[in-house]
């Protein structure tokens, strides 16, 4: 017999037909469960979208169960479980967007077990072979359905972080034209590795963007430099003259002089000035601009 549908014996009861048959009455104990245990985060996720959300996670179980197996043969990465893994990365996308905790999640797909044992408990509870077998299977089934709720919103969370530091990198480390043919990076906090590449590929699109001559990086707000953020300055001061323009490092607090010394890093053929003004007026001069005093 097919592994796959060993679980539909006629006239059975199975966590399958109760899913399949007694739909609506599933969904309405369910909905009171999660309304009893504190489930429901109105506060987060309207009644509304909550029911709703939890029609179509039960709508795709029903959907998959005559397809696949939910005995020890249940895998819930099998094609016929498509359904319901869709249903959980929309309701993943909704839930993440609203702040909702993995243990929320959870809780919310672990709420179905209790109607589920419930409605079993009455219509085989004089089988008690039948009825432990069914239990178990139930309690597999949710179990893979919340685990796998819960990695798709860890996930989703993940990718959401991500891009925010993303954003928070391109906005800390801004190119700013200043003149003609002279753009600038200021730079403020920890320079870390990551910070130090987006500073780089920033750097050269700008100069590439504004035709720029001279580029300036001010590190006067920087508190430290470790061996590999010095490299990374390294290979954007490369990249620059690459670019067929000249790279002035300006700010080098003597904290960091001391650090990058005794880090054995060499700065060779690197312009390097002891704070901005004196960039600039370097940056002036390299592109035949006399700048005054007031």
């Amino acid at each position: 017999m097919d592994k796959k549908r060993k679980h539909d014996m006629p006239n059975e009861v199975t966590i399958s037909s109760i899913i399949i048959n007694d739909y609506e009455r599933v969904l309405t104990e369910w909905l009171k469960v999660q309304s009893a245990e504190g489930v429901k985060r109105t506060d987060l996720v309207s009644g509304k979208e909550s029911e709703q959300q939890s029609r179509d996670l039960l709508s795709a179980m029903a959907k998959a169960m005559p397809k696949e197996a939910t005995d020890d043969n249940l895998d819930l990465a099998e094609p016929g479980w498509e359904p319901v893994r869709d249903a959980l990365e929309t309701i993943a996308e909704n839930r993440t967007q609203r702040g909702v905790s993995t243990t929320e999640m959870g809780w919310f797909i672990g709420a179905l077990k209790q109607p589920l044992f419930k409605i079993l408990q009455g219509e085989i509870g004089e089988k008690p072979r039948i009825l432990m077998r069914e239990i178990w299977n139930v309690t597999r089934l949710i179990d893979q359905i919340s685990l796998h709720a819960i990695e798709t919103l860890v996930s989703k969370r993940e990718a959401i972080i991500e891009r925010q530091r993303a954003e928070m990198t391109e906005v800390a480390a801004p190119v700013v034209k200043i003149w003609d043919s002279i753009v600038t990076v200021p730079l403020i906090g920890t320079l870390d590795s990551f910070r130090a590449q987006t500073v780089m590929e920033n750097l050269l699109d700008a100069i590439v963007q504004w035709e720029a001559e001279v580029a300036i990086i001010d590190i006067t707000g920087v508190s430290t430099v470790d061996t590999m953020v010095a490299q990374h300055l390294l290979k954007t001061a490369a990249a620059v003259r690459l670019m067929g323009a000249e790279c002035v490092i300006c700010g080098i607090s003597p904290k960091i002089a001391q650090t990058v010394v005794n880090l054995g890093v060499e700065l060779p053929n690197i312009v390097t000035r002891v704070d901005l003004e004196s960039g600039l007026a370097y940056a002036f001069e390299r592109v035949g601009v006399i700048a005054g005093r007031g």
